[in-house]
């Protein structure tokens, strides 16, 4: 087995819900190191709308304190940062802001860049569902130009057909083919991260 990754995984709007637990779970399965903070102190949400109502209540800039808080401690290690939706969001913010970082993997999110965001060949691995609606396709084109632009080594993988959030089986997003495409492609790229 590959040497283990340290990895920070943060949740959707919907909050720390069972699904994260178990994505968290297939990951330590492979081999790996995996951390899930709950950025909404305990509180999740049933649809995407009470979850943008938390996430709006706490604040961009809170949630993204607690994220820095969560991870100040690990840092050291080398992080990979993994993220679903707006947790992608928050990964990527930290990632690009942690020189030490090993690797960002994206779920059904991404976020705008910092001007002047400069990484070193960071590994970054994006799957989205096409089209979606969160992440629409000139989005993501300006988004990849502008990732490349800053020094990252980004692969984008595209589901057509899938639901936002696809790789939940609670929601009515989730497509179980894509789900487990998504998660072995993912568990491929943190291998040879890890090697």
């Amino acid at each position: 087995m590959a040497s283990s990754t340290t990895i920070v995984l943060f949740h959707s709007a919907y909050g720390l819900r069972p699904a994260v637990h178990a994505a968290a779970e297939r990951l330590r399965a492979a081999g790996h190191e995996v951390h899930v903070p709950d950025l909404y102190g305990g509180r999740t949400a049933e649809t995407v709308e009470d979850g943008m109502a938390v996430k709006d209540e706490i604040g961009h800039e809170e949630l993204l304190r607690r994220a820095v808080t969560a991870v100040a401690p690990l840092s050291d290690r080398g992080l990979v940062y993994a993220g679903f939706s707006l947790g992608a969001a928050i990964a990527q913010n930290l990632a690009l802001g942690d020189e030490k970082a090993r690797g960002l993997l994206l779920l059904h999110g991404t976020s705008d860049l910092a001007e002047g965001a400069s990484v070193d060949e960071l590994p970054v691995q994006l799957h989205v569902a096409d089209p979606d609606p969160f992440e629409p396709h000139d989005w993501l084109n300006a988004w990849y130009l502008r990732m490349g632009r800053a020094g990252a080594d980004v692969e984008v993988h595209r589901y057509p057909g899938a639901g936002h959030l696809f790789t939940d089986p609670d929601l009515a997003d989730h497509d179980a083919e894509a789900a487990e495409t998504a998660w072995r492609v993912a568990l491929s790229f943190l291998e040879e991260i890890g090697s």
